[in-house]
């Protein structure tokens, strides 16, 4: 399996014989199934105390798309594998599951019903990688309610992904989610990742202006700035060889002077003269180079009302 080293933490295979509870858990990151399937490949695998009929068939398998709509998201998550695969693929065999997944770096937030929650990334934008309104266990959310309100522990809502996706600052209620299990007490499971942004640059010639711009929900950090000269061959054209020799000419306010107009906004402009930042080398043809990147503006909390 080929797998991005920089996103992988660990790969596993746990097999659980047919009735039995199947336990995976992350110690970092949270669960996305690979592959899941229920039937028999092996004629040993959970094979002790079964006569030779139930375990000769080695050609029975099929897919188990429960394991991953359960689990995908979650740091542990136990499944009953009674009745859990669609269909018996091969009727006598004794079967087992085989799951394999991997554990990958992410966010996570839970917000009990009628609670806010909130995302943020220090740096980059947010990619939601699992989100569900509904229950999945008795123990998160449980404190103060009956025990009737918290038994359902396979309780999805069928829309999730989509108000999510859409901001982040979400109310975890049934009327933004619907109600996928009426008298079950909910909570709001959200996985995400934090990507890296990408950085931008901006290089505008003296008199010229630099427009830097950002996406909807994402904000302009500065990461560098030189108003004046470094190399011979940028914004040369036309201009005599006098104007253009030096290239150890920094304007030493250029970070300041970019930040000031433009840290935070989703957008702004900055006038390539010496007007705004002083003449650091009198006689050189100087031009405004600019690094930045488009960070999310979401704050990352969870509270409840």
């Amino acid at each position: 399996m080929l797998l991005n080293s920089r996103l992988l933490i660990s790969a596993e295979t746990v097999i659980t014989c047919d009735g039995n509870v199947q336990h995976l858990s992350c110690d970092t990151g949270v669960i996305s199934v690979q592959s899941a399937t229920c039937g028999r490949t092996s004629s040993l695998i959970c094979s002790v105390g079964r006569p030779p009929s139930e375990t000769s068939n080695t050609k029975c398998s099929v897919d188990v798309p429960a394991v991953s709509k359960r689990c995908n998201g979650l740091r542990e998550c136990e499944l009953n594998t009674q009745g859990l695969a669609p269909r018996d693929p091969c009727y006598g065999t004794y079967k087992y599951y085989t799951t394999n997944y991997i554990c990958i770096p992410a966010e996570t937030s839970v917000t009990c019903h009628y609670g806010y929650s909130y995302l943020k990334c220090e740096n980059g934008r947010i990619q939601i990688n699992t989100a569900n309104y509904g229950r999945t266990d008795k123990t998160t959310c449980s404190e103060g309610r009956p025990s009737e309100q918290v038994q359902n522990t396979n309780c999805y809502s069928p829309n999730a992904l989509s108000p999510v996706s859409k901001s982040c600052e979400v109310f975890a209620t049934h009327t933004v989610f619907t109600d996928p299990c009426v008298g079950t007490y909910k909570y709001l499971a959200i996985s995400y990742f934090c990507l890296p942004p990408a950085v931008r640059s901006s290089l505008v010639c003296e008199h010229e202006t630099s427009v830097l711009t950002c996406d909807d929900g994402t904000v302009i950090r500065i990461q560098s700035a030189n108003y004046g000269r470094t190399d011979s061959s940028t914004c040369s054209a036309g201009r005599p060889a006098s104007q253009l020799a030096k290239t150890d000419c920094y304007a030493l306010n250029s970070q300041t002077v970019v930040a000031n107009g433009c840290e935070g906004k989703r957008s702004c402009s900055i006038l390539a003269s010496n007007s705004v930042f002083s003449d650091p080398c009198v006689g050189t043809f100087k031009y405004l180079y600019i690094s930045y990147t488009c960070e999310s503006k979401c704050k990352c909390y969870c509270t409840e009302i």
